[in-house]
């Protein structure tokens, strides 16, 4: 039987899976990395070294499991996400990450005064925030002019390994529609005169969508994956949108919940609709439209919270929080320990826990986190009900669906029920159901998803978090000021100080 192959390299593993056309797996593989983060408000991966070497290795590992031959491949990967490559497709620094990576904040400022705040929403569906790409390539070019000098081509994480499978410079209009201000999205092509002043003399790669087939593998990428020479490969996208597109999120009103490291939300639109406080971009199916919002953390909080009150274990952590009544006892959080981005796109704000007591545990912090999240979660979801077509239809995937105590918090906070998917694997395997669509093994309209069970908010608990909603909503605007002024603080450099030449902060001119 023919087989699919999709991979995915997200922010702390790359995982792959064999799929029959009927989307069975046949096979897994996953291996683990970490990104590097060298300097304040910098995220950044060897996309060599990391990304192609382990796609190389999941590939060379699954296409050993083989049972048949493997007729396509899918990549996705975290972004919009910079690699920068001279003419021999060699990275030439590291890549820079997606929203996390704040360095860009002065490139943001000056294309905003270049083009105007209003003509990048029209023309991007969204203002500039680390989130853009466009920034980020300024930075290069202000700050790093010898990299710039060598650069013949960009890429994202995915078509960057794209690249080195076909030898095709090629980008899919997804992860294009996020590399603002290149990219119109209400018309579904490259805004020539804006990507020109920025990329130039970098020429712009040629757009497709996930689905359509980039290139094939050829004979060296065969030789490090054990992929066959001649292997269709499909252009792919950015892994969040690869695993909405992996649970049938397809259809105007469709939202999907993704549960990370941090959280995202993805709604298909029946028709372009852009609004200042999320994303608008293109979607995974050719001429759709997508809005997207997502926070700075999510499970990267309760895995802080684990490490930081004695290495506690998940099982135990969670019987903990369960055992705290609704509202943690008058506790609430501000989950924004890495800054936040839709709605509020401060990449300077910080964690707050209100109303700490000496009464309070570690069960009450566990329970208020999940708690702070789902408020987020519901923050922006109060806007995207504001769009042409509210959410009919919540689909939920990753690692915090099989919590139950977090799922049931976001439907009580929400209002919401999420329907949960009996396979959670994530984009690799919409990965390879867009390799399937692409190589024309299945219609464009397959759908793979077989729902498991559902979590249906508790009138009771939805009532209580509906009184403590806009209590939530005052902490930010009444802590943003002395939060900004801390970090600034704490963002200055330090001096040697005292007999053991133990950093203290420098006393501030009078």
């Amino acid at each position: 039987m023919e087989l699919l192959l999709g991979i995915d390299m997200g922010t702390s593993s790359t995982k792959g899976v064999l799929v029959t056309p009927d989307g069975v797996v046949v096979a897994k593989a996953q291996r683990a990395h970490e990104i590097s983060l060298p300097r304040p408000g910098w995220a950044e991966v060897d996309a060599e070294g990391v990304w192609w070497r382990e796609v190389c290795e999941v590939s060379r590992e699954l296409t050993g499991q083989a049972t048949g031959p493997v007729t396509g491949v899918a990549v996705s990967g975290v972004g919009p996400s910079l690699v920068l490559c001279d003419d021999a497709l060699r990275p030439l620094r590291p890549a820079i990450l997606y929203g996390i990576d704040t360095r860009a904040g002065l490139q943001i400022e000056e294309l905003n005064r270049r083009y105007g705040h209003e003509e990048i929403l029209a023309n991007g569906g969204k203002f500039l925030t680390s989130q853009a790409l466009g920034p980020k390539l300024e930075w290069v070019r202000q700050r790093e002019p010898d990299v710039w000098r060598e650069a013949r081509g960009w890429y994202g994480s995915h078509s960057f390994v794209g690249a080195k499978l076909t030898g095709e410079y090629v980008m899919d209009h997804h992860t294009a529609s996020q590399c603002d201000p290149l990219y119109r999205v209400p018309s579904f092509g490259w805004h020539h005169d804006w990507a020109m002043q920025i990329c130039d003399p970098i020429r712009l790669p040629r757009l497709a969508w996930p689905s359509e087939v980039m290139g094939t593998v050829h004979a060296r990428a065969a030789a490090e994956t054990g992929l066959a020479v001649g292997t269709p490969v499909v252009a792919g996208t950015i892994d969040a949108f690869a695993e909405a597109y992996s649970v049938g999120v397809r259809d105007p009103g469709d939202l999907m919940i993704m549960y990370g490291s941090t959280m995202f939300l993805i709604q298909v639109l029946a028709d372009y609709y852009a609004h200042p406080s999320l994303w608008t971009t293109a979607g995974v199916e050719p001429g759709t439209h997508l809005l997207a919002g997502g926070t700075a953390t999510g499970g990267s909080m309760t895995s802080w919270l684990r490490s930081i009150t004695g290495e506690v274990d998940h099982a135990t952590m969670l019987a903990e929080a369960a055992r705290v009544p609704v509202g943690s006892d008058g506790l609430l959080v501000l989950p924004y320990l890495a800054g936040e981005r839709t709605p509020v796109f401060d990449p300077d704000a910080r964690g707050v826990i209100a109303g700490l007591t000496l009464r309070h545990g570690r069960g009450h912090l566990f329970r208020a986190a999940y708690e702070g999240i789902a408020f987020s979660l519901r923050h922006i979801l109060d806007l995207f009900d504001e769009s042409a077509r509210p959410v009919t239809r919540a689909v939920a995937v990753g690692g915090g669906v099989h919590s139950p105590l977090w799922t049931a918090i976001v439907s009580d906070i929400t209002g919401r029920t999420q329907l949960i998917p009996r396979q959670t694997i994530g984009a690799s395997y919409g990965g390879a159901l867009l390799a399937a669509v692409g190589t024309g093994l299945v219609p464009a309209d397959t759908d793979w998803t077989v729902i498991d069970r559902e979590v249906q908010p508790d009138p009771g608990r939805q009532a209580a978090y509906a009184e403590l909603y806009p209590i939530w909503r005052e902490l930010y605007p009444a802590t943003r000021d002395p939060m900004h002024r801390l970090g600034a603080w704490a963002d200055r450099p330090v001096e040697p100080s005292g007999p053991d030449r133990t950093p203290s902060r420098a006393a501030t001119p009078a």
